[in-house]
């Protein structure tokens, strides 16, 4: 039995794909304190802070997993999570037709072991369709999301190319806890 501390219900339905039992209790950390503009720093001091914050609030009784993720431009611009309409379409253009990185770090906490992984998985996309593109906006389904998409929902088909576990563009790499898991 592992924590999860994150709300994320795709990082829920992935721990639960692989048959891993897990209790679900969200941390509040601040992400906009963290000062970084490379993804994979990012990641990793965001995963870092839910981590210490989670230590502090449920102690180590039951091994704590935590985790952040990023979609990253092949410049290393960081594409985070869009809060307005006209902030996920800027997103979505810097990702048309290009490629893009879904950088993911995650910390697994025991009384006997810590364990920490930074992946990325790389997606080639084709260009979007701007009517397709415009019916996605409108559907607000890019709230709360990184890079205000997400591989398995509009992007999907817009796929070339990939390169790395699907698991880690969805947030949660958990082949690599496998191993470590009681």
């Amino acid at each position: 039995m592992i924590r999860l501390a994150s709300s994320s219900q795709t990082r829920a339905k992935l721990l639960d794909r692989f048959g891993i039992e897990y209790i679900q209790s969200s941390v509040n950390f601040d992400e906009e304190s963290i000062q970084s503009n490379s993804a994979r720093e990012f990641v990793y001091q965001a995963s870092k802070g839910k981590l210490e914050t989670a230590i502090k609030k449920y102690g180590l009784d039951t091994p704590i997993l935590t985790a952040d993720t990023v979609i990253a431009t092949s410049d290393d611009e960081i594409l985070r999570k869009a809060y307005t309409i006209d902030e996920a379409r800027e997103i979505l253009k810097k990702q048309s037709g290009n490629t893009i990185s879904i950088v993911s770090a995650i910390h697994l906490k025991s009384n006997k072991l810590m364990f920490i992984d930074l992946s990325a998985t790389h997606y080639k996309f084709a260009k979007f369709d701007e009517n397709d593109l415009q019916e996605y906006l409108k559907s607000g389904k890019w709230r709360g999301k990184a890079g205000a998409c997400m591989v398995e929902g509009f992007c999907k088909k817009y796929i070339l190319k990939v390169d790395g576990l699907e698991s880690t563009a969805m947030g949660l790499q958990v082949e690599k806890i496998l191993p470590w898991i009681d």
